[in-house]
């Protein structure tokens, strides 16, 4: 009785990560797809926008750790917190090395207000409310944002800026400069 019960449990805490149907083909294209409005960019902004290629490079490497565990301090496809997955992500996607960080990755991006994020941005959050930086992702466009969570699904996952835990919490994005 004891062994069943703590099986269920074990099941239940896994289920998030190890139970997660694998995206469709539509799921990454609508990834893709522009939004209702696009964004307005100065000249300055947009020479540092990211190409499509490297977009597609980034994503892609994201993508492919769907399902990863959470691991605090984890920085490779063993586990990665969340700040350690945007740092694997751009390095070993386009070839940037970021601070390790959430906070010093988000004094190392040029800073963007909601409207000015396009896929292959990274995301900032304030998840304790407590006025400072301890969040991040990479967004992938309309609305949707790919992290690795220590919340519920305890894995890489995506979640969406406009409803549930991290849209009151979201702070502001970072775009990496080329």
């Amino acid at each position: 009785m004891k062994n069943t019960l703590f099986l269920l449990i074990l099941l239940t805490l896994f289920s998030g990560c190890v139970f997660q149907p694998p995206i469709t083909i539509d799921e990454k294209i609508e990834v893709y797809e522009e939004t209702e409005q696009a964004p307005q960019y100065t000249d300055a902004s947009a020479k540092d926008l990211l190409v499509d290629e490297e977009v597609e490079k980034l994503l892609s490497l994201a993508y492919a750790q769907m399902g990863t565990p959470y691991v605090y301090g984890g920085s490779d496809f063993t586990g990665f917190d969340c700040s350690g997955f945007v740092n694997y992500v751009y390095k070993y996607g386009i070839g940037k090395n970021l601070p390790r960080t959430s906070r010093a990755q988000s004094d190392y991006t040029h800073q963007l207000e909601r409207h000015e994020l396009v896929p292959g941005d990274i995301v900032f959050f304030d998840t304790s409310k407590k006025g400072r930086i301890n969040h991040c992702g990479i967004y992938m466009g309309n609305g949707k944002f790919i992290h690795a969570s220590s919340g519920k699904a305890y894995c890489v996952t995506t979640s969406n800026l406009d409803r549930g835990f991290y849209k009151n919490r979201f702070k502001w994005g970072g775009r990496v400069v080329r």
